[in-house]
C-alpha cells in the first residue's frame, strides 16, 4: 500500500513538472484561409507539451502574427508554423504596376505585369506591358515598384 501511494505522490511530482515546462503559443481561434490577413481576434493561446511540438519552429508571439497574411490553411487550435505566414503583398502576381527607374537625377516612369506577388521591399520580377522586356525591381510600400540600378 505505501508503495503505490509513493508511486502515484511519484506520478503526480512527474506531472507537475512537466506542466511547468508547457509552452503557451497562440493559436488560431478560427479556421484561417491561405491569403487571409490574421486580426487579433482571430487568435487565441494554448498550452503544448514541449514534446508534442517536435522540432518545428513555431510562431510564440501574438503580435508577430497580427496583420500578416496566412500562406495556407491554418486550422483552430493548432499551432503555427513560421514559414506558415508571411507578410501581406502590396503587389500582386498578374498585377499591372507602376515601374519606377530614377538615375542620375532622371526619373523615367512606365507600367508592367507582376510576375510574382511580393510584399514590401520584395525584389520582384515585372515584364514591361510597352517592350516585354522582363526587368526587377523592389516593391514599395504605396504598390509601385523601384527598379535599383537602372
Amino acid at each position: 500500500m505505501a508503495r503505490a501511494i509513493a508511486a502515484a505522490l511519484a506520478a503526480l511530482a512527474v506531472a507537475g513538472a512537466a506542466g511547468a515546462e508547457e509552452r503557451r503559443l497562440p493559436v488560431p481561434a478560427v479556421t484561417i484561409r491561405a491569403g487571409e490577413v490574421i486580426k487579433d481576434e482571430m487568435i487565441t493561446e494554448r498550452a503544448f507539451a514541449p514534446n508534442l511540438l517536435g522540432v518545428a519552429l513555431f510562431i510564440d508571439a501574438r503580435p508577430t502574427l497580427v496583420g500578416r497574411m496566412a500562406r495556407r490553411t491554418l486550422l483552430p487550435g493548432q499551432p503555427i508554423p513560421s514559414n506558415a505566414v508571411e507578410d501581406p503583398w502590396a503587389v500582386a502576381r498578374g498585377a499591372i504596376v507602376k515601374v519606377i527607374v530614377e538615375d542620375s537625377g532622371l526619373s523615367i516612369v512606365t507600367y508592367g505585369s507582376a510576375l510574382q506577388s511580393g510584399a514590401v521591399g520584395a525584389l520582384v520580377p515585372v515584364r514591361n506591358t510597352d517592350t516585354g522586356v522582363i526587368i526587377r525591381g523592389i516593391v514599395q510600400p504605396d504598390g509601385t515598384i523601384k527598379v535599383v540600378d537602372g
